[in-house]
């Protein structure tokens, strides 16, 4: 009987790839590591490096992330509820190394979110290890709600007492995930780093409303945390604000960047002045290749272009969560609903920023903007989705 079952479990985990969504991850990994081109190539040039600089080297790391999304989606996805809690400790100790001095790379602003990298390993944020390791530890944890034998206190006590009316509140079930996200945020403010705040905290609390918390908790919690923010709010994070208002009132002292962006964006008209031929790329626009790549491709495709883009993203976002609703189980569907809440917010917030619908809150475009680690990242996580797809049940595959 072991043995069948065995036999079962490795063919559920042998399953075909949801190819829907492998193929709109490949898609938009591909047109990411192009745009990559043409958005970099002039500040390559700019700091003395070859044309493709960027471009090989953002190649290389697609390369290496969709390597690693297919051994990812290989992997039976039951095996992540152990490693969670391994994800989340490493998570943690990054998120306290990088406050070290000698550690962290040094910036006029004072900013401590990059561990500096080390020979070929590149400079990189602690929070993309955050994102996933507390989606997989919450996913792991909530996948057991119902099957945990529920704590009974000693009503006889006045401790007892109140423990058992917080238990039947629902106090205590969250108090493991407050402490946690309480002490991620207090790491994270620490650096500071608040748009990693945002993305760590909002699919968490997807993960735990598709987990059947109560609503009743997100107002507390959600209410909470942005009285702490506005009490703590630091000095440049209020002149963001007043930049977002009225960009143009400070053209030179934070305004510049948003403004370049929006020139580029009313460049593009319908059709776009054509790739590679974008202007504000042209040492205009700071960082165009980062950030701000969704600029570019608003000027160079224009907005039929970034139209189709914004489509493929809404496609891949609408199939991540198809696949959370056909899961085999509460921990696939939770591990799912978990990474594609990422995938939105982290698409929704770059998008609100570059159009100046959002303050700047530094926050990538996936499968976009340069950066090695996190497009490793966000791939291994497009693997997970996809492993969770291997094990949908046949009658459910559509």
């Amino acid at each position: 009987m072991a043995k069948r079952d065995l036999t079962m479990e490795q063919q559920l985990s042998r399953g075909p790839l949801d190819l829907p969504f492998l193929m709109l991850v490949v898609m938009l990994t591909v047109i990411g590591v192009i745009m990559v081109f043409s958005a970099s190539y002039a500040t390559a040039l700019n700091e003395g490096k070859a044309a493709t600089h960027y471009f090989i080297r953002q190649a290389i790391f697609a390369g290496m992330g969709l390597a690693a999304m297919y051994v990812t989606s290989k992997i039976n996805y039951q095996q992540f509820r152990w490693m969670s809690i391994f994800v989340l400790g490493i998570a943690i100790a990054l998120l306290v190394l990088v406050l070290i001095p000698g550690i962290h790379t040094n910036r006029a602003d004072g900013v401590k979110r990059w561990i500096r990298g080390i020979g070929p390993i590149p400079d990189f944020q602690p929070s993309e290890v955050a994102k996933l390791g507390v989606t997989l530890y919450f996913a792991a944890r909530l996948s057991k709600r119902h099957s945990e034998k529920k704590r009974r206190y000693d009503t006889h006590t006045y401790a007892g007492m109140t423990l058992q009316k917080l238990d039947d509140w629902g106090f205590m079930e969250l108090l493991p995930y407050g402490l946690i996200l309480l002490g991620i945020l207090i790491l994270m403010y620490l650096e500071p780093h608040l748009s990693g705040l945002i993305l760590i905290f909002i699919p968490a609390a997807a993960i735990l409303f598709a987990g059947g918390v109560k609503l009743r908790w997100f107002a507390i919690g959600g209410g909470a945390v942005t009285a702490l923010l506005a009490l703590t709010m630091q000095g440049y994070q209020s002149t963001r604000i007043l930049v977002w208002q009225d960009p143009w009132a400070y053209p030179q002292n934070g305004g510049y960047q948003i403004i370049q962006s929006l020139y580029a964006i009313g460049s593009g008209g319908l059709f776009g002045v054509g790739f590679g031929q974008s202007r504000q790329k042209q040492l205009f626009l700071p960082e165009p290749e980062n950030d701000f790549i969704f600029s570019i491709v608003c000027e160079e495709l224009g907005l039929i272009g970034a139209g189709l883009i914004l489509a493929l993203f809404v496609m891949l976002i609408l199939r991540g969560y198809w696949i959370a609703l056909h899961a085999r189980d509460r921990f696939g569907s939770l591990l799912a609903v978990g990474i594609t809440t990422l995938l939105a917010v982290q698409v929704f917030l770059n998008i609100s920023v570059v159009t100046n619908f959002l303050p700047t809150t530094g926050i990538s475009l996936p499968f976009f903007s340069y950066g090695g680690t996190a497009l490793i990242i966000q791939l291994m996580e497009m693997g997970i989705v996809l492993s969770v797809s291997r094990q949908i049940p046949v009658t459910k595959q559509g």
